[in-house]
């Protein structure tokens, strides 16, 4: 934090209590949080393709990250591998199910194109 030094005409850095306490936690600047959030939404926009859809339906996980990423371009590409996390948390919390040609599979062992849907 910059402020004014009791003993100096210039601005200094001042280190708070909190901002040491803070610093041995592990904080990250925030980063952490952003990834945080960045994977809740990708969670929550999962399962709300996956509503509007209907039963049975089944969607991409380019869906998901083409929906979270909202600018055009190819930025959605990126959050491939962090929706097919999110998409595994889902499926171990019941949510949904990770199919390759139409067949449940094992999300940890699902390697190429996969597919989306709530759970029966």
């Amino acid at each position: 934090m910059v402020g004014a030094c009791p003993l100096a005409p210039w601005p200094c850095h001042l280190t708070t209590p909190d901002a040491v306490a803070g610093d041995r936690r592990g904080d990250t600047g925030g980063v952490a949080d952003d990834e945080r959030r960045t994977d809740r939404r990708l969670e929550r926009t999962i399962l709300d393709l996956l509503d509007r859809r209907g039963p049975g339906a089944t969607i991409c996980p380019s869906d998901a990250a083409r929906a979270v990423h909202a600018a055009d371009g190819d930025g959605w590409r990126g959050l491939m591998e962090p929706v097919r996390r999110a998409a595994r948390r889902l499926a171990a919390a019941g949510e949904v199910e990770i199919t390759q040609r139409g067949r449940p599979v094992d999300p940890d062992r699902a390697r190429g194109p996969i597919r989306i849907r709530r759970t029966p």
